[in-house]
């Protein structure tokens, strides 16, 4: 429907001609990501990672409790004084034990984030972030074009508006889904 226009509940999208796909199409691509410190990623590692031991001067062992990995982290020095802080697990219970929430910046840490372990490494947790007209989270696309709501209404453009978009150049079909929120009221953090 290049060049048409679909519509959608309470807007109107124009459709782009859709670009030629580069031979680079079967290539992964490096999808910009900018942690916001909300920490939900750490919220339920404990259930995977343990302090197996206190090595002392701020050194422990971690444990994996899946792979049965063992790996010495260290406390980041900027952070030692946020470690010792446990009111975090009053909220998160499940967290990972070098995780802490600042109340007073209102993020979350990782104290051991030098040291961490290889799988927080590779995570990342959204590859666009989709907030509502207050500034607030009300999805996430995760991987190549999956959403993540609890939102009502975003769950029901996302799936009459966007899931539609059939363009294979990931380049286009991001521009469309993001004019496609933007029209909607909500914006998109790349």
């Amino acid at each position: 429907m290049a060049g048409g226009v679909r519509k959608c509940p309470g807007i109107m999208v124009r459709l782009k001609a859709s670009r030629a796909v580069s031979g680079d199409a079967g290539k992964e691509s490096e999808v910009p990501f900018e942690c916001i410190q909300c920490g939900e990623c750490c919220s339920h590692l404990g259930l995977v990672h343990s302090i197996k031991k206190n090595l002392g001067n701020n050194r422990f062992l971690l444990y994996n409790q899946y792979t049965g990995d063992e790996q010495e982290v260290v406390l980041d020095s900027d952070k030692v004084n946020l470690f010792s802080d446990k009111s975090t697990f009053e909220r998160e219970p499940e967290a990972c034990p070098f995780f802490r929430f600042n109340a007073a910046d209102r993020k979350g840490y990782c104290t051991i984030h030098v040291t961490r372990p290889d799988i927080c490494r590779d995570f990342s947790c959204w590859r666009l972030l989709v907030l509502d007209n207050a500034g607030r989270r009300a999805g996430r696309v995760m991987f190549i074009r999956t959403l993540v709501t609890e939102d009502p209404v975003l769950r029901r453009l996302w799936d009459e508006c966007i899931d539609t978009i059939a363009d294979p150049d990931d380049s286009v079909w991001e521009d469309l889904m993001i004019d496609t929120l933007t029209r909607a009221g909500y914006s998109v953090r790349r």
